[in-house]
């Protein structure tokens, strides 16, 4: 290298030194900083958001979209009319005939509202009067892995941050001693080999690493290293995490990276973990009248009734954003025993969460939502038999439902097409539905906003609106 190589460099290494500091440094102060309400833009509902997130995509017309008429048609083949060359998936493109099939289980309507819900809700219905139901979801990706990036992050493709992250980044935590968002997982029994999830769906992305999701891990301690290693008194820690941060400190004051400062919070925050964390999964004083409204799984850690306590325990507490991931809805084919281990799995813990925050005046400010990635088709996926079925993905129309802070409460939004292939009624994208989730924050989705690589990004890109329907 000659010395003019050697200059350029040089000089290169203090510009980019010297724009991070400067760019860093208020970085700095709000990273180090709990706050409750940095970017409000209005009055919020909610302070907070758990979001029941079905991963495989639950099938609609089984579930909370009925459609008596299709008896009619059982075995006949979908229509092109309907159908419209719309987009299949590789599992079914190559078949000959698409057979319509009708869902095995009834339906009855609940509440004063009159909320339609499949049989195989058993629980469910006791608590109709309090779920707002959208029937008129769409989404733009037919396969799992781009449909559950697109409705964490806004876009089909991995990198962007999750909707965990920008709630965290944009309001901040309200307690110090927990991450403002905090992840689940659990596996269904309605099919245990399912899609994989990936630890990207709760990532950071470009934002501050401080603001990723915090996954609790299922078996054993839900946080690595809570104890200290034998022989070291939590005193010693505390001094040599001190001087630790001295050194980081000089090192953001000298270099200006922001993820130092994330470094130094980050250290922090675990060592506050190590008193919170077994005081949070300590259910041993939980009242048997509460464990039973879970069901009986609620005792078995990483199921999703263990995690749906956890869930309403992490509330209490302040956590901001609280996502359960539930394996197990992908239905290709049996599903009809399938899904009733799904329900199994899920119906009376989403039920209990409910009645719990209720009962605890937690509801009134906690927005529970409940769904998954798209819908499934009204054909059956291979051959139809009398007791049998599968169904492939469809991106067009799928149901979930809301419950709590800021929405209608006995509501059903939406409707679709007798096939329920189309949507008829007041469309939903999920751009929208994640809009509305961060107006119920007191967030405008379009003034929360980072700047990366010279653009301005959010988590509903250039769309969305809050769906001002479901508002209450």
């Amino acid at each position: 290298m000659n010395p003019f190589q050697i200059q350029d460099t040089l000089n290169r290494r203090l510009f980019l030194r010297n724009s991070a500091a400067a760019l860093s440094s208020t970085a700095l102060g709000s990273l180090m900083a709990e706050t409750s309400s940095a970017n409000l833009h209005h009055a919020p509902k909610a302070k907070r958001v758990i979001y029941l997130f079905q991963s495989g995509a639950p099938s609609q017309m089984d579930l909370f979209d009925p459609k008596p008429q299709m008896a009619a048609q059982r075995g006949k083949d979908l229509p092109e009319s309907i159908r419209k060359g719309q987009r299949l998936t590789t599992m079914t493109s190559g078949q000959k005939s698409f057979p319509v099939a009708p869902s095995m289980f009834k339906f009855a309507r609940h509440g004063q509202g009159g909320t339609w819900l499949s049989e195989l809700w058993k629980h469910l219905p006791s608590v109709a009067d309090e779920l707002c139901v959208v029937r008129s979801m769409y989404t733009e990706a037919i396969n799992h892995d781009p449909a559950i990036t697109f409705c964490q992050t806004g876009s089909q493709l991995a990198g962007r941050p999750s909707i965990g992250s920008w709630l965290s980044y944009g309001l901040g935590s309200v307690n110090r001693d927990l991450p403002a968002y905090v992840v689940l997982t659990s596996f269904g029994t309605g099919r245990p080999d399912d899609q994989p999830l990936y630890d990207r769906l709760w990532s950071s992305g470009f934002l501050p690493t401080q603001h990723q999701g915090v996954k609790f891990r299922n078996k054993g301690d839900p946080v690595l290293y809570l104890t200290n290693p034998s022989g070291v008194p939590r005193e010693v820690r505390r001094g040599m995490l001190d001087e630790l941060a001295t050194l980081n400190q000089r090192d953001h004051a000298a270099f200006g990276d922001p993820e130092t400062a994330t470094r130094i919070s980050q250290y922090e925050m675990a060592f506050r973990m190590q008193t919170s964390v077994p005081d949070l999964v300590d259910i041993s004083k939980e009242p048997k009248s509460v464990l039973d409204l879970y069901g009986p799984d609620v005792m078995k850690p990483g199921t999703y009734a263990a995690n749906c306590l956890l869930a309403r325990r992490l509330a209490e507490r302040d956590v901001r954003c609280i996502q359960l991931f539930h394996m197990g809805w992908d239905h290709h084919g049996g599903l009809p025993k399938a899904i009733q281990g799904q329900i199994n799995d899920t119906d009376q813990a989403t039920t209990g969460l409910i009645k719990d925050l209720k009962q605890r005046g937690l509801l009134e400010d906690t927005l529970i939502v409940w769904g998954g990635e798209f819908g499934r088709t009204i054909y059956s996926q291979g051959a139809l038999t009398e007791t049998n079925y599968g169904r492939d993905h469809h991106p067009r129309c799928f149901s979930i439902f809301m419950a709590g802070a800021g929405v209608k409460k006995g509501m059903t939004l939406g409707a679709t097409d007798d096939y329920c292939y189309n949507i008829t009624e007041d469309p939903v994208h999920v751009h929208d539905l994640n809009a509305t989730i961060m107006h119920l924050l007191g967030v405008d989705h379009e003034r929360l906003t980072y700047r990366f690589q010279g653009r301005d990004y959010r988590l509903t890109d250039i769309h969305g609106h809050a769906v001002k329907k479901v508002l209450a």
